[in-house]
């Protein structure tokens, strides 16, 4: 979509959020940390010198309105557009209409909403024009842009990162919108500072939802003929369901994926099952926490606490097969013990580094004597040659050699002294004196 007419709407049958969308620097609210005075992203605005740039923060901080107020400022042409009905097409016949002005020296911004929906080739459109200076190119994305825009681009636009709104900011944007003519300024309303704080609560950083949720909430309210009353049933009954901040595809999947595990690591129970909980009411897969639980329960914990695997195994079994909402306590008590259990990194250590020697050594031949022999001409090249069976032995041990002549001695598993670890530990060490003592 394009958009190159009015900058503003003021339009009566707009939502609430439209209609109060700031027009100017002393209007914005937030992000007092880019545009307070003497802030970079302000000179950078009152000086006229504005380049390309990524907005990058959650939604309704306010990205897109920045963009139109600095579009304002400059007095430049200001082009709307969505990378999520757009094409190549229209970035072409956008650029064309950019390269016009500036022959008669005129300023192009191109504003590009949810640029991180573009593919590679339609990021790779707008670089010439953003070189050749055709177009000041802003683009505002949630996702984090190190990962979702090309590194040609991005190395040429300076990336701002906004912040959600506080819970403060929220509530003077809130009295804002009582006092103003264009919000209900012209009405009277009654509702208390503790309803519009429950509402900035509610809103959890976000403008737009913050604002919507107020005009819900007065559309609600009940009128008595001179004002209308807005009471703590009509916000319960506006604010039933709190909708949270979770993309099960973008980056806030995987920030609160890593919030459990590391809680879980730190032996923190209580901050594991808020995030926990956070992602099963955000929609999370149950399935998905299950898996990646099981794996912590090997790579974390394993056997300074065996146990850890099986019960994280049945956990996601329970996941697979009764699902939400009665599976969550299934994941609770997974991520409780897994918390409390002691803690053992020695597995995921020991294979590293056979990895980096299976992937960097040269492929050994598999020793000869451990090979099966199960043909006479196996048998006639020495395979399973000097085999010794553990279980003719008193001991159950033997001196055979199984790593290959280049690898032996090598140590991969270290066991620590964690938990029933310490009971593994001891094993291995006995096993090695007693090797140490039998050496052909």
């Amino acid at each position: 979509m394009m958009e190159q007419a009015t900058l503003f709407d003021d339009g009566a049958n707009q939502p609430l959020a439209a209609r109060l969308r700031p027009r100017t620097l002393e209007e914005y609210c937030g992000q007092t940390h880019l545009l307070g005075q003497g802030k970079v992203l302000r000179r950078l605005i009152e000086n006229d010198q504005v380049g390309s740039m990524i907005f990058w923060g959650p939604p309704g901080v306010g990205k897109t309105t920045l963009a139109r107020i600095i579009a304002r400022r400059t007095n430049a042409a200001f082009i709307d557009f969505s990378a999520v009905t757009s094409g190549i097409k229209e970035i072409k016949q956008v650029m064309e209409q950019a390269e016009k002005n500036r022959r008669f020296g005129a300023k192009t911004i191109l504003f590009v909403d949810e640029i991180h929906r573009f593919n590679k080739a339609q990021q790779d459109a707008f670089l010439p024009y953003v070189e050749k200076g055709s177009i000041i190119l802003i683009g505002a994305t949630t996702e984090n842009p190190s990962f979702e825009i090309n590194g040609a681009l991005l190395s040429r636009c300076k990336v701002f990162v906004l912040h959600a709104l506080s819970e403060e900011e929220l509530c003077t944007l809130l009295r804002h919108a009582l006092t103003d003519r264009r919000g209900f300024g012209g009405q009277n309303i009654d509702i208390s500072d503790e309803l519009l704080r429950a509402i900035a609560v509610f809103a959890n950083g976000d403008a737009r939802s913050a604002l919507s949720t107020l005009e819900m909430a007065v559309l609600n309210g009940t009128f008595d003929g001179e004002k209308t009353v807005v009471t703590a049933q009509t916000i319960e009954e506006c604010t039933s369901k709190k909708s949270l901040l979770y993309d099960k595809q973008g980056e806030e999947h995987y920030n609160l994926i890593s919030a459990l595990h590391k809680s879980m690591r730190n032996s923190d129970p209580d901050a594991a099952v808020y995030w926990l909980a956070r992602m099963l009411e955000a929609g999370e897969d149950p399935v998905y926490i299950a898996r990646r639980m099981t794996r912590f329960a090997s790579e974390d914990v394993g056997l300074a606490d065996p146990r850890a695997l099986e019960l994280c195994v049945a956990a996601f079994e329970a996941c697979r097969l009764i699902g939400m909402p009665e599976c969550s306590v299934h994941l609770t008590q997974a991520a409780v013990y897994l918390s409390l259990a002691p803690k053992s990194n020695a597995l995921d250590v020991a294979y590293a580094r056979a990895k980096k020697d299976a992937l960097t050594m040269l492929a050994e031949p598999v020793p000869l004597a451990i090979r099966n022999a199960p043909t006479k001409l196996m048998k006639e090249l020495d395979y399973g040659k000097g085999y010794q069976f553990a279980h003719d032995s008193a001991d159950k041990l033997t001196n055979m050699q199984c790593l290959p002549d280049n690898l032996a001695g090598r140590t991969y598993y270290s066991p620590t002294e964690e938990g029933l670890e310490a009971r593994f530990k001891a094993r291995l060490e006995e096993i090695k004196a007693w090797k140490d003592a039998h050496k052909p």
